[in-house]
């Protein structure tokens, strides 16, 4: 893990990163060979190294100390137990639920992280309580569990979390300029002792912010994290607003019985944006509130009418639709046949279908 600056990455942060493995007798030199780190830019103190060559690196130390602390921690966390974690994240609701999923997940380890959140009035503070070693470097990664926090919230949104302002219990470092071009908020420090190790301030409001990812978007993030979160100069939120949509009711329908799908004006209060905004971005993203809504619909009854044996008056109304019949003729509609006899010869009508046909609005 690391913290990283606007456009590239002190090489403090670089030689902190390096700290475990070299208590653990591991020779760094060909690791920052293999991320193509000169090791003796190391000895510089204005030297500085490009995001991606630090993401390479963390990457490199992952797999020599088999530990996602990379050996900096008083104990290791084994390989898997942040997407673990992240996978536990997806399921939730909104950004408060997820946030305080992963926290009750890393009390179950003991010497891992102590993450807590709480609200004081209008703002929500997300704290790293220790410093997970007794040892400098110990700071360090408390400060990059705030960072990964930061950058997997704002993934797990779709939006840019803003922070209003981070606080480290530590004396100010000679580059202490560079944590706010990592937060992008003012950053307090603080005698140790006086407080969290790290904590993190928002606005309360964005803790009903929905959780918009999924497991395939899951999928996509875990090839590159925890170090691709932690080695880009900002969070990793590329997401449009018809994917937003999309998951917003992929979500109601999962937690739905009967579904409740979102109205325009609903969806729109969730991005913060009016009705006409949100309908003319998905205009210019090639779909529409109800292109959207027929292909999740769609999607999701040529799943179960080809996999489950759910009554097909059920699967209607927990698709959101008020009758069967509705049901019937949008089906109809899509894939040219009813739901009954798409169940008895899906997989063959499936295979006949040209590669396109889910996508094409109806």
């Amino acid at each position: 893990m690391g913290s990283i600056g606007s456009r590239s990455v002190t090489v403090h942060h670089v030689r902190a990163a390096l700290g475990g493995a070299r208590r653990l007798g591991i020779d760094t030199a060909p690791l920052l060979q293999r991320a193509g780190i000169p090791p003796l830019l190391l000895g510089d103190d204005a030297a500085r190294v490009a995001p991606e060559r630090f993401a390479h690196l963390v990457r490199e130390l992952h797999e020599a100390t088999g530990d996602e602390f990379l050996g900096l921690g008083s104990v290791p966390s084994r390989p898997g137990t942040f997407a673990m974690m992240c996978h536990l994240c997806v399921g939730c609701a909104d950004l408060g639920a997820a946030v305080r999923r992963a926290a009750r997940f890393y009390g179950l380890f003991p010497g891992g992280p102590d993450l807590a959140l709480e609200r004081h009035g209008g703002e929500a503070v997300f704290a790293v309580r220790n410093d997970l070693g007794g040892h400098p470097e110990g700071r360090f990664l408390a400060e990059s569990a705030l960072v990964l926090f930061h950058r997997l919230a704002s993934w797990l949104t779709g939006r840019p979390l803003p922070l209003r302002w981070v606080r480290l219990t530590c004396p100010p470092p000679p580059y202490a300029a560079e944590y706010a071009l990592v937060f992008g908020c003012p950053v307090r420090f603080g005698r140790p002792g006086s407080g969290p190790a790290a904590a993190a301030a928002f606005d309360a409001r964005r803790l009903t912010a929905p959780v918009v990812r999924d497991e395939e978007a899951l999928r996509d993030l875990l090839r590159r994290a925890p170090a691709g979160l932690i080695g880009r100069p900002g969070p990793a939120i590329a997401v449009t607003v018809a994917e937003q949509v999309r998951r917003a009711f992929v979500h109601a329908l999962r937690e739905g019985r009967p579904a409740r799908l979102p109205e325009v004006s609903q969806l729109a209060a969730r991005l913060a944006v009016s009705p006409a905004t949100l309908r003319r971005r998905l205009q210019e993203e090639g779909t529409s509130y109800q292109r959207l809504k027929d292909q999740v619909r769609r999607e999701a009854a040529v799943a179960h009418l080809t996999e489950g044996r759910e009554p097909i008056a059920e699967l209607a109304s927990r698709l959101g639709y008020s009758e069967d019949t509705a049901f019937h003729r949008a089906f109809r509609r899509w894939t040219g046949t009813t739901p009954g006899a798409y169940r008895l010869h899906g997989a063959v009508r499936t295979q006949r279908q040209p590669a396109d046909h889910r996508g094409q609005e109806s």
